[in-house]
């Protein structure tokens, strides 16, 4: 499955990322999940400051393919929540729960991403605070750049920084120690703070999901996938994203599940149960390498 992954283009262990970064410097601590900077906005040694960087990644490209197959402009609205969450979420485990600023970097083709979709995925990005702040998240909207970029971006990528101050004694360090208790929550299914059914994909894998499920009809949309690769390995799955999975739903609403958020949880456990938490780990991508 690894070496299909990396002939489709994507590399799972990120080899080349984690060798460029390498004698970089890791902040305050290594035994965190994000890198935690010292407090240079005000310059207290009682405070610390995380920045973070993320996007839906091609989880973007089957918005795109069920939005040109449907005309259902209402599907771009879960890549907010997609990349909102893995941001905010892998903050979390680090201890930030409140007072995030949070900034958006749309790139998009204009020829083919018109603004109609830009309108839904900001206009979903402000709901979603909204809707945040009833878990008693706080989140501020710094606004952010849109560029047209149809040389660089076939379709269009979507991406938040977020950024949070807190107080070093707030920090959550993974150590874990001998006889721990491993707790682990669900991605799939609807919680309490969910409207429907969540497959629980997330946002790490959608290259080989959507290669691996999706048919050889999605070779029509060539801005879809990277025509430098052998037809063998696109589109190999043999269904459509209207087509009905067991469950009563489409293919596409299933892979298009936004990511689940943890944080409403995982902020009560963090105001209750700090000093006995050893570690927390947001496990999409790289979330067990990190540590």
């Amino acid at each position: 499955m690894s070496e299909l992954y990396a002939r489709r283009g994507v590399s799972a262990q990120k080899e080349d990322v984690h060798a460029a970064i390498k004698n970089l410097d890791k902040g305050l601590y290594t035994d965190v999940f994000c890198k935690i900077l010292p407090d240079h906005l005000s310059g207290s040694e009682e405070h610390c400051c995380i920045m973070h960087a993320d996007t839906a990644g091609t989880k973007s490209i089957i918005h795109y393919l069920y939005w040109k197959e449907t005309g259902d402009l209402s599907v771009w609205k879960g890549i907010a929540q997609d990349a909102m969450v893995m941001n905010i979420d892998d903050m979390i485990c680090s201890g930030a729960t409140n007072d995030f600023l949070l900034s958006s970097t749309i790139a998009r083709n204009k020829n083919l991403i018109p603004g109609e979709v830009l309108s839904s995925v900001i206009q979903r990005c402000d709901q979603l605070i909204h809707d945040w702040a009833q878990w008693g998240i706080r989140i501020h909207h710094a606004g952010g750049e849109t560029a047209d970029v149809g040389d660089l971006v076939k379709t269009i990528d979507v991406g938040y920084t977020a950024m949070a101050r807190l107080l070093r004694s707030q920090v959550v360090h993974v150590q874990p120690l001998p006889g721990d208790v491993i707790v682990g929550f669900a991605s799939y299914g609807q919680s309490t703070y969910e409207n429907e059914y969540n497959s629980g994909i997330g946002c790490n894998g959608l290259t080989s999901a959507r290669h691996d499920l999706l048919s050889k009809h999605y070779l029509q949309y060539k801005e879809s996938y990277d025509q430098q690769l052998d037809e063998s390995i696109l589109y190999v799955g043999k269904h459509r994203l209207s087509d009905t999975a067991p469950n009563g739903m489409p293919v596409g609403k299933l892979l298009l599940s936004p990511t689940r958020t943890f944080a409403p949880v995982v902020k009560d456990i963090l105001a209750k149960h700090h000093s006995s938490i050893r570690g927390i780990i947001h496990n999409t991508g790289g979330g067990q390498t990190k540590c």
